[in-house]
């Protein structure tokens, strides 16, 4: 048998679960770890300037490519409570990262020394599991259940604190034997599946709403075949944005008080069936549940069997991982169709195409200053279907929803549930470092831009090239809107008149200057006419320097967009002039039909 450190034992364990990155800020109480580290190799470091940041890297990488576990580092105290956002967020979008932080030595740990704070018990209620590691010896054993965790079931995050002293001890280890423990997920029974769909053959109007579980499972082709056999359009959800095409004739558009389309409400609200796969009934996505269940059955497929019943009871629950119920809904709709048993849905599927062709929303405007649709009609214009899109929250993300294009399962990479603000650039970093030949592109306002735009100089410093896509009223323009039912508009505005950069007028931070400062290469566009010119030269800035690239685009102060006030997915309110002509909306899906 092997000796060696425990700290060396974890670096081990990780590579051969699978790990070639990892993302962190060393310190004094996880140095043995880096030592580790280091004299191990084949782990890719990446070192953030924040250690929040470094959690949404992982998360960034580990929902970049099907199998990806992101890791995180950091030291004792701070660094671990600095990461609980990143656990949050991980937990509640069902995101396997690992987050590893170092802990004062055993015999201090209850003594307030420096740094020195029960790490495990804050995170528990973020994470599959939080432990720290008293005894040097269960450091593997540990290990090996942090990675089963993580990837059973519902994924999601775990965290494991190494306090230094069981770092350092040495212990007995066999690298060589290792294996990772074998992954638990339930899996639907033939019977369950022909229950199913024996109710959706029952119903007239059916519809899917596919969920991010479907991409996590990576289930997607066979979420696109199931749909084709029966000739039932999809809903996806936000989390779920991709796993069908958005070009797809299935495709009935997405559902929501927010992030949702007028022909994907209509739709919906015409349906009498509703078979939702790896989605958990998110409140945006329903609203007033007595306008979202009436009149329709459901049946809920989830892998984790307490989600099933967790918002609304469904008529039907089944427990099970997306991918193995859908290749039983696969087969048994085959078998079903050959029988002549199948009924034939054309009409209800061109009547959802019809009305993508008729309820679409305007995107050109030629105001200087712009208004943020254009800005994303020059998206669609600029960037492939291979571009893999990366934001968060706020009216950026709202209307980004509402009128972007995906293509790709892990082409819309989304916080959901949390939607901190910070986290698209150490997110899109992440995923620009697992995939580091795609065309990544953020989207932030501007308020989320500055949370955490010391994470640039993390892409200068280690050529992680990306565009970020910066649109600035100098408003917090989701709370302002918001703020519109208590009829205040108070402490939301972020405009000031910048010393040094006069030429900004009211907007405020100079972004420019500052995403230089960090090594980065920036545009500002304030005319519509020029963002194609600022995309395509954001691209080859970033392939010259391979640094970030931000193209900021100054938009008007005030901006509503399009969503429910009433929590009615049949009252969203329309604040723009709608398109009543082919050119208004030129980049979407369907031509206008007037």
């Amino acid at each position: 048998m092997a000796r060696m450190t425990a700290a060396r034992a974890a670096v081990e364990i990780l590579k051969r679960e699978g790990v070639t990155s990892a993302f962190g800020v060393p310190g004094a109480a996880i140095n043995p770890f880096y030592a580790a580290l280091r004299a191990s190799g084949g782990i890719d470091h990446t070192l953030a300037r924040h250690v929040e940041g470094a959690s949404h890297m992982a998360e960034g990488y580990t929902r970049t490519r099907p199998g990806n576990i992101g890791v995180c580092v950091g030291t004792s105290g701070p660094a671990g409570t600095d990461m609980i956002t990143g656990l949050y967020s991980a937990l509640g979008d069902s995101v396997p990262i690992l987050c590893i932080t170092g802990q004062a030595p055993t015999a201090v740990i209850h003594k307030e020394d420096f740094q020195a704070v029960d790490i495990a018990s804050i995170a528990k209620p973020v994470t599959k599991m939080a432990v720290t590691v008293l005894e040097a010896a269960q450091v593997p054993g540990v290990f090996q259940q942090a990675f089963h965790l993580m990837r059973s079931g519902r994924p999601g995050p775990v965290l494991v604190d190494l306090p230094v002293d069981v770092q350092q001890t040495e212990i007995e280890f066999d690298v060589d034997t290792y294996e990772p423990l074998p992954v638990h997920r339930p899996v639907a029974t033939r019977a369950q599946i022909e229950k199913a769909l024996a109710m959706l053959n029952a119903s007239r109007r059916p519809l899917i709403v596919a969920g991010g579980g479907v991409i996590t499972a990576d289930a997607t082709a066979l979420l696109r075949e199931f749909a084709e056999l029966t000739g039932t359009p999809v809903v996806p959800t936000l989390m779920g944005w991709g796993a069908i095409p958005d070009d797809h004739e299935l495709n009935a558009g997405m559902v929501g008080l927010q992030t949702s389309h007028r022909y994907g409400n209509a739709t919906f609200l015409e349906s009498d069936f509703v078979l939702g796969i790896g989605n958990r009934w998110a409140n945006r996505h329903t609203g007033r549940l007595d306008v979202y269940t009436a009149g329709r059955t459901f049946v809920h497929v989830d892998v984790e069997p307490t989600q099933i019943g967790r918002i609304f009871a469904p008529d039907y629950g089944i427990a099970s991982d997306a991918k193995a119920a859908l290749a039983l809904f696969v087969e048994v709709a085959r078998e079903t169709k050959a029988a002549g048993g199948l009924p034939d849905r054309a009409a209800w599927g061109a009547a959802a195409q019809e009305r993508r062709a008729t309820l679409q929303r305007r995107t050109h405007f030629d105001d200087v200053p712009m208004k943020p649709q254009r800005v994303y009609e020059e998206m669609n214009k600029a960037f492939s279907p291979q571009t893999r899109y990366v934001t968060t929250i706020g009216l950026s993300q709202i209307a980004g929803a509402q009128m972007l294009h995906v293509y790709r399962p892990r082409h819309w990479i989304n916080c959901g549930q949390a939607g901190p603000l910070g986290w698209t650039i150490p997110a899109a970093l992440g995923v620009a470092k697992a995939d580091p030949q795609a065309q990544v592109v953020a989207l932030s306002g501007d308020y989320d831009f500055q949370f955490m735009i010391e994470e640039l100089a993390v892409g200068a410093q280690h050529k992680i090239p990306y565009i970020h896509v910066l649109v600035n009223n100098s408003y917090l323009g989701l709370i302002r809107q918001a703020q519109r039912a208590f009829d205040i508009d108070f402490q939301v505005n972020l405009e000031f008149e910048n010393v040094n950069s006069p030429e900004l007028g009211v907007y405020g931070v100079d972004h420019v200057k500052v995403a230089e400062g960090l090594g980065c290469k920036a545009i500002r566009v304030t005319d519509p006419a020029d963002l194609a010119a600022a995309f395509e030269q954001a691209g080859k800035l970033a392939a010259e320097f391979r640094v970030p690239v931000v193209v900021e685009a100054i938009l008007e102060r005030v901006t509503n967009i399009s969503m429910s006030g009433t929590n009615d997915i049949g009252e969203v309110v329309e604040f723009e002039e709608l398109a009543t002509e082919p050119a208004h909306a030129p980049t979407s899906i369907r031509t206008l039909k007037v």
